[in-house]
């Protein structure tokens, strides 16, 4: 074969590839579509699994506590000291308060909780229906009629919605108690001017655009994670055995992640 003749056929290849590719993505969006469209149903399907739904709320909201309080103290430390450095400069070291309330109930509260959700219990979540996927455990409640949405997967999302936002609002709270240590205690900005300042500045429109990025994250987070492990043995690239589930996973934190900086722009420029 010359290379005129070998030029069509590698052009052809990469054609094919495309397409498969575009197909692949297609299909993997419907299954993911048909999927969230189930778990938003099986929450109104009775009965409805209250223990299974306590068990994941506190796996997912008092589980998650202790890395909320940390990444969130540190955060709000770390905006005091930057916020003071770069407002002393213009002597409005008063704003203080404004800025970094601002930063973290519009920005970084929503954003951060919901990515140490993601790594923390998102991974879990995948982790444990990618294995009851592959042991078969989902194929037998299918048999015995019992439908896996309502049975596990709803609870699921029913938790989520209810603990990323409430977890938002202590990243909040502890946040701004942070940038309070650091802007006030350490660097003697005035405590008075530093709250009056937060209070002039933050609205009930800031708290409800947190508000709204907070429960978008949570079906996001809950919805890759959750459909990643369902759906293992379709995943292009995932492998077989225990090698799909840890593949998976890792996949879905990072899909859940960049989802949540997706969304997180487009939230902002929409509603801001």
């Amino acid at each position: 074969m010359n290379q005129t003749e070998q030029k069509p056929v590698s052009l052809l290849r990469i054609v094919g590839g495309i397409g498969d590719s575009a197909l692949y993505i297609l299909t993997d969006l419907g299954r993911m579509g048909i999927f969230l469209f189930f778990s938003l149903i099986g929450l109104f399907k009775q009965p409805f699994r209250f223990k299974e739904f306590v068990k994941q709320l506190a796996f997912i909201g008092a589980g998650s506590l202790t890395v909320i309080f940390f990444t969130a103290l540190s955060s709000g430390m770390v905006l005091g000291l930057q916020g003071y450095y770069s407002l002393h400069k213009f002597g409005a070291e008063g704003m203080l308060g404004s800025a970094v309330s601002l930063t973290l109930i519009m920005e970084l509260g929503p954003v951060l909780t919901a990515l140490m959700v993601a790594g923390r219990a998102g991974s879990a979540m995948c982790a444990e229906i990618g294995i009851m996927r592959i042991s078969e455990q989902i194929d037998a409640l299918e048999c015995m009629a019992i439908d896996p949405f309502r049975y596990f997967i709803s609870p699921k999302f029913l938790a989520a919605l209810i603990s990323v936002p409430l977890l938002t609002a202590v990243f909040d709270v502890v946040g701004i108690m942070g940038g309070y240590l650091a802007g006030v205690k350490l660097m003697g900005v005035n405590g008075g001017s530093f709250f009056a300042g937060m209070e002039q500045s933050v609205t009930s429109h800031d708290v409800r655009l947190g508000v709204i990025k907070s429960v978008v994250f949570a079906v996001l987070l809950v919805w890759i994670c959750t459909g990643r492990g369902y759906f293992v043995q379709k995943i292009r690239g995932a492998g077989f055995g225990a090698e799909s589930v840890s593949k998976v996973t890792t996949q879905a934190v990072v899909l859940s992640s960049i989802s949540v900086l997706i969304f997180d722009y487009l939230l902002t420029a929409v509603l801001l």
